[in-house]
């Protein structure tokens, strides 16, 4: 039986106060985030499912490997992709502590843009199954853990429920998840949240009609009318992938359906005042009945923030002290 692991509390770094100072520090910021790698290689993953589609991967390797430590797989969020500021600094901490690292840039993401003519969404947790069916055996032989954010982050749960036991996985990590799609969405619709919305949905068009993007003339006029985000997904993500509508698109891929199901032994990181996903799902969830889960609930952190002390993410701290421990 594992013993129960005890985490240091998040502490906001100063100047980084508040939920949308902690959202959007990195944005502000910019910062430049060195890989402590020996080798950086490229991994392209034929999706099996007749659509052509090929995955994106970047395996790097750490400068100092530690025996037994398992491959480390990151999975970005909405518009994110491989080199996203916080995959990047993740993955730096990981290579320092020995652990290889996967970048991987869902369908469409990315560099995998250029190899899709279609697009990952919230719940198609299959992409990854694909994944982890075909990577190298040597790869994954001290096993796996897995490593979500927002979107990711609901895709990666979805995930653990419907095919967790099927593959090596020692344990996972999710930061920030929308686990209920539709409160999210609608969050979304504040007047507090209106330049988050415009800002997020200008990127969300860009990558849906970017690169080999098959898109028809009809899609492309639906997403240039669209005003929000369950406008888009309402004539695009939702029709596209077979979906009724988004109300059916949500309630089909919230992750919040599927956590009961998880036995994969699992941090579910999200700070209550994070400005873009509500609280209220994580706070009625009945954690002690799945103990597989680990709830890590501060006050305070923002949305994919939780920026403290010395340039540190406690997420990375916390991520690491989890894995150490299974």
């Amino acid at each position: 039986m594992v013993a129960e692991v005890a985490f240091a509390p998040f502490q906001p770094r100063w100047p980084w106060i508040g939920a949308d100072s902690q959202t959007i520090r990195d944005a502000i910021m910019r910062p430049a985030v060195a890989l402590p790698t020996i080798s950086t290689e490229r991994l392209d993953v034929p999706m099996s499912d007749g659509t052509g589609d090929t995955l994106v991967g970047f395996l790097d390797r750490p400068r100092q490997t530690r025996s037994g430590r398992p491959l480390a797989i990151l999975i970005h969020g909405l518009t994110g992709c491989s080199d996203s500021i916080y995959t990047r600094r993740t993955t730096a901490r990981l290579l320092m502590a020995g652990y290889p690292v996967l970048r991987l840039n869902l369908r469409g993401a990315g560099p995998s843009r250029d190899l899709c003519r279609f697009q990952y969404h919230s719940g198609r947790s299959e992409d990854l199954r694909a994944v982890l069916e075909q990577l190298p055996a040597a790869l994954m032989a001290d096993g796996v853990v897995l490593i979500g954010w927002s979107l990711g982050g609901n895709m990666l749960l979805k995930a653990l429920a419907e095919f967790g036991g099927a593959f090596p996985i020692r344990a996972a990590a999710v930061v920030s998840a929308p686990i209920d799609l539709m409160a999210s969405a609608r969050r979304f619709g504040d007047a507090r949240n209106a330049l988050y919305q415009r800002w997020l949905l200008a990127r969300m068009r860009e990558e849906a009609t970017a690169g080999r993007a098959e898109i028809s003339v009809e899609e492309r006029a639906a997403i240039a009318k669209a005003r929000d985000v369950i406008a888009f997904d309402d004539v695009f993500t939702a029709p596209r992938n077979g979906f009724r509508d988004a109300v059916d698109y949500y309630a089909c891929n919230s992750a919040i359906g599927f956590m009961a199901d998880i036995a994969v032994p699992t941090l579910v990181i999200h700070a209550l005042d994070d400005p873009w996903i509500p609280a209220r799902a994580y706070r009625a969830f009945e954690w002690d009945a799945t103990p597989s889960l680990t709830p890590l609930l501060p006050h305070y952190g923002g949305h994919v923030g939780f920026h403290g002390p010395g340039g540190r993410s406690w997420t990375d701290d916390c991520m690491l002290t989890y894995f150490e421990s299974r």
